[in-house]
């Protein structure tokens, strides 16, 4: 049975050498906040929320190297998870995407917060880097997937964010969804999980597969869109080798109806190798176990989002369901 393990190709991506970036410029590590003396949005970009996904980190990198500075308001760059990163193995690659627990499962109402289990290595984390999301209008967050596929932004329920990344020439797939069960994102925090605050906005984008060179160029691409369109930059202050062809497609747009989750049982499974984008024709078709039950088409058409096994525990997402709008 196939267990959608990720591709056995190697790495073509490195890991970026972060030590002249490593401090940062904030007092907090790996955060650097530079400001205009014109009033403009508070922009942040992430990068390493998981350690092994180096793209983001590629991308901060030639942006602190180019010396970029904002027209207006600031511009925040952050490596987030630099204890995980400290681990990478491209041998192994999944031993470093946390130290203890998922950092992008932390975010929200934080009940793990002020209890009195001292706090792991991502929750302490998470409260430093805090106040530099809270204090953030726009938001990009660069990820990468375990498996190969396209690329594709995640804008979680409310329309304004995917109206936005349209309007930026967001990747190939732009999926609307409610994040995960086993916690929330950090782009679905404070006001971006906010309906009625349409001046925040935030996208999360999977740049394609962990390894992948075009990773990396899709990390600069998105970089360069969100830049321009927030206002902190213009076209000319940036790289014109960031910016890709716009002549691609305009992205496909999926609402995710179902979110699938690891249960207890036996070792969960998909039926065939499924990758982002599959759809499934027929309604009832089987792809696959949870550990509990058979997964099953609720409708014709299906479109697969993310389906993955590799970190298949009880509560972990094994694969999102999606309609396309």
């Amino acid at each position: 049975m196939n267990r959608s393990f990720p591709s056995a190709k190697a790495f073509e991506l490195q890991a970026p050498d972060l030590n002249a970036w490593r401090a940062g410029n904030t007092g907090v590590e790996g955060v650097w906040r530079f400001a205009s003396t014109q009033p403009g949005r508070e922009v942040l970009v992430t990068a390493l929320v998981h350690g092994n996904e180096l793209c983001g980190a590629w991308a901060l990198v030639e942006a602190l190297e180019a010396g970029l500075r904002p027209r207006c308001g600031a511009l925040n760059l952050a490596f987030c998870n630099l204890a995980a990163f400290d681990r990478f193995d491209p041998t192994n690659t999944d031993r470093s995407r946390f130290v203890d627990q998922d950092l992008n499962r932390l975010w929200g109402r934080m009940p793990w917060r002020g209890g009195s289990a001292p706090l792991d290595c991502e929750q302490e984390r998470v409260l430093q880097l805090l106040p530099v999301v809270e204090r953030a209008d726009w938001l990009l967050d660069l990820h990468s997937m375990h498996a190969e596929g396209p690329a594709l932004g995640l804008t979680g329920l409310m329309a304004h964010h995917a109206d936005h990344a349209l309007a930026w020439g967001a990747p190939g797939l732009l999926v609307a969804d409610a994040g995960h069960a086993a916690g929330t994102r950090m782009r679905d925090h404070g006001r971006f999980g906010d309906a009625q605050d349409t001046e925040a906005v935030a996208l999360l984008v999977e740049c394609g597969w962990h390894g992948a060179e075009s990773s990396r160029t899709v990390a600069l691409d998105m970089l360069h869109r969100f830049l321009c369109a927030s206002g902190c930059a213009q076209a000319s202050d940036l790289p014109t080798r960031w910016r890709q062809n716009d002549l691609r497609q305009a992205p496909q747009r999926l609402q995710v109806t179902h979110a699938i989750t690891v249960q207890p049982g036996p070792a969960p499974h998909f039926t065939k190798a499924y990758r982002t984008a599959d759809v499934v024709a027929r309604q009832g078709t089987v792809i696959g176990h949870d550990g509990a039950s058979p997964v099953v088409t609720p409708y014709d058409n299906c479109v697969l989002v993310m389906p993955s096994l590799v970190h298949a525990k009880p509560g972990a997402t094994m694969v999102r369901l999606a309609r396309q709008e």
